[in-house]
C-alpha cells in the first residue's frame, strides 16, 4: 500500500453528500467557515472538508480577498481547511442564498433536485463533506492550499466516478436501499481522487507530505513509518529498508517534510495516543504500548512535551467537552449518512435497527440522550 492510501485508511473519513442543486442564472450560493457548519453535519471535535462537484453548466468560485476561479462541467471543488467561500453564476448576484442558514432545511429535504436562482442558464452542483480527525489529517491536509481545483472530464476513470456519483444521488433521492452507503463511500473515493490529481500536477521542487508521498523513496519510507508504526525503527534500519544511505534518506526526508524521520513518527504515533485517549475507554499503558512505546511512563513524558499536558488530563478535558471515552455527545446533531451511513458501518445491531427506523425521518436529527 502507497503512504497516501496508508494514511487515509488510517485516518478513517466520514463522507455524505448532502445538497443535490440545479441553479438558474443569476444567484451565488454563500458558504460559511466549515466549522460553521460542522456542528449541523457531525460531531463537533471533527475537522470538516467541503466539496462540490460541477456535473453541468458552468459557473464560478471565490474567496475573500482573492480573485474568482471559473468552473465548468467535470470540476471538483475543494475547501481543506475549510474557509468561507462564495459560489456563483451571472453578472448579478439577483438570488443570493446563504448556506448556514439554509442548511436545515436542505437536510430536511433530502436529494431530492433544489432548484434556485433566476431564470438563465442552468449550473448543477452535487455538494458533499469529509469529516476527520484533526490532529490525524493535518499530516496531509496541512500543506494543501485553500482551494483546489481538479476536473475529472478528461479521463475514462473520473466520468466514471461522475457517473456513479451521480447515480447513486438519485437512487439516495429515491430512498433505495443501500443507496446512502454506496454514495458515502464514492463522495471517499471523490476526494481520494481529487488528492490523486492535486498530487500528480504538483511542481517537481515541490515540497510538503503530498510531494514526499509521491517521491519514489520518500513515499517508501512514509509507507513504511505508517504501516509498522510500533516498530523500533532507527534511521540506519529504514534506509536499509527503502535502499538508499542513510544521509541521503535524511536530506530527502528534512527536505520534503522539514523534519527527520524518528521525529515524524514520534509525532504520528502521539497523534494516534491522542486519537485512542479521546475516542476508546482503553488505559493509557495500553495505548502507549498500542502506539509504539515500551513504557507508560517514556509515552506520558513525550506526550505531555507534544501536547502541553499529561495523558490522562488531556483524556479528562476532553471528555468533559464531548462526554465519556468512546461516545458520541447526546446533544450531538448529525447529518445521515454522515455517521450511521458511512460505508454501512452500524456499530451493532442496536445501531442498524436505529438507522433503519431514522433513514425514512428527514435527513437530520438529535441523537437521543444514552
Amino acid at each position: 500500500m502507497d503512504a497516501l492510501s496508508e494514511i487515509l485508511r488510517v485516518v478513517k473519513l466520514d463522507a455524505a453528500v448532502y445538497f443535490n442543486a440545479e441553479f438558474c442564472e443569476p444567484w451565488c450560493l454563500v458558504s460559511p467557515e466549515s466549522n460553521t457548519l460542522a456542528p449541523i453535519l457531525v460531531r463537533r471535535d471533527a475537522h470538516v472538508i467541503i466539496f462540490h462537484l460541477l456535473s453541468e453548466g458552468r459557473a464560478w468560485v471565490e474567496l475573500e480577498d482573492t480573485h474568482r476561479v471559473e468552473l465548468s462541467a467535470g470540476d471538483i471543488v475543494t475547501f481543506p481547511h475549510g474557509h468561507k467561500h462564495v459560489l456563483g453564476s451571472g453578472s448579478a448576484c439577483a438570488t443570493r442564498i446563504d448556506a448556514g442558514k439554509a442548511l436545515p432545511d436542505i437536510l430536511q429535504r433530502g436529494l431530492k433536485p433544489q432548484t434556485v436562482g433566476g431564470s438563465g442558464a442552468r449550473t448543477k452542483f452535487i455538494c458533499g463533506f469529509l469529516a476527520c480527525d484533526p490532529l490525524l489529517c493535518h499530516a496531509f491536509v496541512g500543506g494543501l492550499p485553500p482551494l483546489v481545483k481538479v476536473n475529472i472530464h478528461d479521463d475514462p476513470s473520473g466520468q466514471w466516478l461522475e457517473n456513479s456519483l451521480k447515480f447513486s444521488v438519485s437512487e439516495a433521492a429515491n430512498r433505495a436501499p443501500g443507496a446512502g452507503a454506496m454514495l458515502a463511500k464514492l463522495a471517499e473515493a471523490l476526494f481520494s481522487e481529487t488528492l490523486r490529481r492535486y498530487v500528480r500536477g504538483l511542481p517537481e521542487a515541490q515540497t510538503g507530505w503530498l510531494a514526499g508521498a509521491r517521491d519514489a523513496d520518500i513515499g517508501k519510507a512514509l509507507t513504511l513509518l505508517h504501516d509498522r508504526h510500533t516498530h523500533p525503527w532507527t534511521v540506519a534500519e529504514l534506509a536499509r529498508e527503502v535502499g538508499i544511505s542513510r544521509t541521503v534518506l535524511m536530506e530527502r526526508f528534512r527536505y520534503f517534510l522539514g523534519e527527520s524521520p524518528i521525529a515524524y513518527l514520534t509525532r504520528w504515533r502521539l497523534q494516534l495516543g491522542a486519537r485512542a485517549l479521546t475516542s476508546t475507554s482503553r488505559s493509557v499503558a495500553q495505548i502507549a504500548a498500542e502506539v509504539g512505546y515500551e513504557s507508560e511512563s517514556a509515552f506520558n513524558r513525550a506526550f505531555k512535551r507534544e501536547h502541553g499536558v499529561p495523558p490522562a488530563k488531556y483524556r479528562r478535558e476532553r471528555s468533559g467537552r464531548s462526554g465519556r471515552p468512546g461516545s458520541r455527545s447526546p446533544e450531538m446533531i448529525f447529518a445521515l449518512p454522515a455517521r450511521i451511513l458511512v460505508g454501512g458501518r452500524a456499530r451493532d445491531h442496536r445501531a442498524a435497527a436505529r438507522h433503519d427506523r431514522v433513514y425514512d425521518r428527514p435527513l437530520y436529527h438529535r441523537s437521543p440522550s444514552r
